[in-house]
C-alpha cells in the first residue's frame, strides 16, 4: 500500500506545472537544439541543394528528356514558334536536386533527429521542474515532429511521377525572369502598393468624418453615415468595384479609368471600416477629457480636435495599418476591371501571364510578391502595437468580409 501511494504521489507530482521560469538545463537544451538542426537539416539543406544545382546548371539529365524537357530554342521571325521548353534546364535542375544523394542524407538526417527531439523530450517534459526547462523539451520535441513531417512529404514527392508536372507548372521561375515578364513583376508590385496607399489615405479621411457623424447625439446626423458604413461592410468590395464603374461611366456619362475608379472604391470601402476603428477610439477615451476640454469654454468640434482625436490617433494606428495590409491583398480585385498593361496590379499581371503561357509560376510570382509587401507590413503593425500598448485600451472592432 505504501509503495502505490508513493507511486500515486510521484505521478501526481509530475502532472503539477512548474511554478518558476527558472534556468533551462543541458538535457533540454540539447533536446531544443535537435529539434533546431532536424528542422535546418530539412529545410536548410534542400534550400543548399537547390542553389548548388541552380549555380552548377549543367545540360538536361536522360532522366528530363525522357519526361519530354527540352532546350528552347527561340523562334526566328517575330511570327515563328519557338521550339522546346523555356526554362527546361531549371525545372531539371529543381527535380534533379530534390531526388539526388545528398537531398537524401539531409532529409533522412532531419528524420532521424526528429525522432531522438520528438521521443526524449516528450518522455521527460513532466519531470522538469522549471518552466524553461519544460518549455525547452516540448519545443524540441514539436520542432522535430515537424522536420518529420516535411521530411517524409519530400521523400514521398520526389518519388512520385506527377513531380515534373508540379515544378514545370509551378516552379518554372525562369519564365519570370525574363525583360517583359520581370518588368511587368515590378509595375504590379508598385501599382499594388500605389492603390493600397491612396485607397488608405482617402479612406482614413472620409472614415474620420463619418465616425464623427456617427458620434452625434442628433438621429438625423448619425442615420446618413450608418447607412453608408452598412451599405460598404454589407457588399462584397468586387461588387462594388463593378457598380460603381458602371454607374460612373455608362449610369453618369463620366470618363472616369478603371484605375481612378478603384482609387475612388477603395477610398470609400476602407472608409466605412476606418470610421468604424476611429469611433472605437474616440469612445474609448474617457468621458473626463471631454468634460474638461467643454469646461475650458471649447465647444464640441474644437474639443474633439484639440482634446478627443489627438488621443485617439494614437490607439487607432495598429488597427488602420492592419486594415491597409487587408487593403493591399484586397487591391487583387481590380482584375475585374478593364486596366491598361501599365496599370496592372500583382495579381492581374499573373493572370495576364498565365493566360499567354498556360504555367501556374506566374501566381507563385504574385504571392511572392505579395509577402514581400505584406511581411514587413505585419512586422511593422507588431511593432507599434507593441510600443503603444502600455497605458492604452484595446480597440476591437469586427469587420465584415
Amino acid at each position: 500500500m505504501a509503495d502505490v501511494d508513493v507511486r500515486a504521489a510521484g505521478a501526481a507530482a509530475e502532472d503539477i506545472p512548474p511554478d518558476t521560469r527558472g534556468p533551462t538545463a543541458p538535457l533540454p537544451a540539447t533536446i531544443f537544439g535537435l529539434g533546431i538542426a532536424s528542422l535546418a537539416a530539412v529545410l536548410g539543406g534542400t534550400a543548399l541543394i537547390q542553389l548548388i544545382h541552380a549555380i552548377a546548371g549543367g545540360p538536361l539529365t536522360p532522366a528530363c528528356l525522357a519526361e519530354g524537357l527540352k532546350h528552347y530554342v527561340p523562334p526566328k521571325s517575330v511570327l515563328g514558334n519557338g521550339t522546346g521548353i523555356q526554362g527546361a534546364e531549371g525545372v531539371c535542375h529543381i527535380v534533379t536536386g530534390l531526388r539526388s544523394g545528398a537531398s537524401s542524407i539531409f532529409l533522412w538526417l532531419g528524420i532521424v533527429l526528429g525522432l531522438i527531439a520528438a521521443v526524449v523530450g516528450f518522455a521527460i517534459r513532466k519531470r522538469q521542474d522549471t518552466i524553461r526547462k519544460r518549455e525547452n523539451a516540448i519545443a524540441g520535441a514539436v520542432l522535430g515532429i515537424e522536420a518529420i513531417v516535411l521530411a517524409a512529404f519530400l521523400l514521398w514527392f520526389r518519388g512520385t511521377d506527377t513531380i515534373f508536372i508540379f515544378v514545370r507548372n509551378f516552379l518554372n521561375f525562369t519564365l519570370l525572369m525574363h525583360g517583359d515578364a520581370l518588368r511587368g513583376f515590378l509595375t504590379g508590385i508598385k501599382n499594388t502598393i500605389l492603390l493600397a496607399l491612396v485607397g488608405e489615405i482617402g479612406g482614413i479621411i472620409v472614415g474620420l468624418s463619418l465616425a464623427l457623424f456617427t458620434l452625434s447625439s442628433r438621429k438625423v446626423v448619425r442615420a446618413p453615415a450608418r447607412v453608408y458604413i452598412n451599405f460598404f461592410r454589407g457588399t462584397p468590395l468586387i461588387w462594388q468595384l463593378s457598380f460603381f464603374y458602371f454607374l460612373l461611366s455608362l449610369g453618369l456619362g463620366l470618363r472616369v479609368g478603371a484605375f481612378a475608379t478603384a482609387f475612388i472604391v477603395f477610398s470609400l470601402n476602407t472608409g466605412a471600416y476606418a470610421a468604424e476603428v476611429f469611433r472605437a477610439g474616440i469612445q474609448s477615451i474617457e468621458r473626463g477629457q471631454m468634460e474638461a476640454a467643454r469646461g475650458l469654454g471649447f465647444s464640441y468640434l474644437q474639443a474633439m480636435r484639440y482634446a478627443i482625436i489627438p488621443q485617439a490617433i494614437r490607439r487607432v494606428i495598429p488597427p488602420l495599418l492592419n486594415e491597409f495590409v487587408i487593403l493591399i491583398k484586397d487591391t487583387a480585385l481590380v482584375y475585374v476591371l478593364g486596366l491598361l498593361a501599365s496599370q496592372y496590379d500583382l495579381y492581374t499581371n499573373a493572370a495576364n501571364g498565365y493566360s499567354e503561357s498556360f504555367n501556374a509560376t506566374f501566381f507563385v510570382g504574385a504571392a511572392i510578391g505579395y509577402l514581400i509587401i505584406t511581411l514587413p507590413m505585419i512586422r511593422l503593425v507588431n511593432y507599434v502595437e507593441s510600443r503603444l500598448r502600455s497605458g492604452l485600451v484595446g480597440i476591437n472592432v469586427g469587420q465584415a468580409g
